[in-house]
């Protein structure tokens, strides 16, 4: 928890408390339904809610935002978003069902009133939203191709709407077939921690 009052100082008492209920949540749900590696959940904060917030380095989105979670999970990057965004809209979907079912009672748990939740494929959601978050599901290619269909023409924030991608790794070859404007952000450059040397937000336009 030190990891995000560290990077993240201005928290309001009302956000540290969720961020800080998240540990216990997730790792009483991981002992029922398997969402995080179990050799993981001790790096909660860093390798799961620090990273979900990197995208909050690159943008800050504007009140009344809506944002769509692709392939959630547990709830990452859409649960630590919503805590840090909580007049933004946010809608976290997946194709399995337990893990929304998890991430649905950590929200609940923790008082969010910004997040809703549905067990469904990205194919079959047809609402429309600002912006699409989501951490490495599937080849940009792929996911761009799914999400088009999603997004709002309206413009609310300082970057036009698209998607904003959490990867990590070599992405030259993944980037090379996408022809839309995109630009790449090293979380390196905004988080010392060495988990971050190769990992980045990747924004879309759409």
């Amino acid at each position: 928890m030190e990891q995000i009052t560290h990077y993240f100082p201005a928290l309001t008492p009302l956000q540290t408390q969720q961020f800080t209920a998240l540990y216990d949540l997730y790792s009483d749900w991981n002992t029922k339904i398997n969402v995080i590696s179990r050799k993981d959940i001790e790096n909660l904060y860093e390798h799961h809610i620090l990273h979900s917030l990197g995208i909050s380095k690159v943008i800050q989105f504007v009140p009344g935002t809506k944002v769509l979670d692709l392939g959630t999970g547990g709830g990452f990057p859409g649960i630590p978003l919503a805590i840090l965004f909580p007049d933004t809209q946010f809608h976290l979907i997946d194709s399995i069902g337990k893990k929304v079912k998890v991430a649905t009672e950590i929200a609940t748990a923790i008082g969010l009133k910004n997040v809703t939740f549905k067990h469904v494929c990205g194919q079959e959601t047809k609402e429309k939203f600002d912006f699409v978050v989501s951490r490495a599901v599937m080849p940009l290619k792929d996911l761009l191709e799914i999400i088009k269909k999603n997004i709002a023409k309206e413009q609310k924030n300082a970057h036009p709407n698209g998607l904003f991608c959490l990867k990590g790794g070599e992405m030259t070859e993944e980037l090379l077939v996408i022809k839309r404007k995109k630009i790449v952000y090293n979380l390196s450059d905004y988080f010392e921690e060495p988990f971050f040397e190769t990992k980045k937000v990747v924004y879309v336009q759409l």
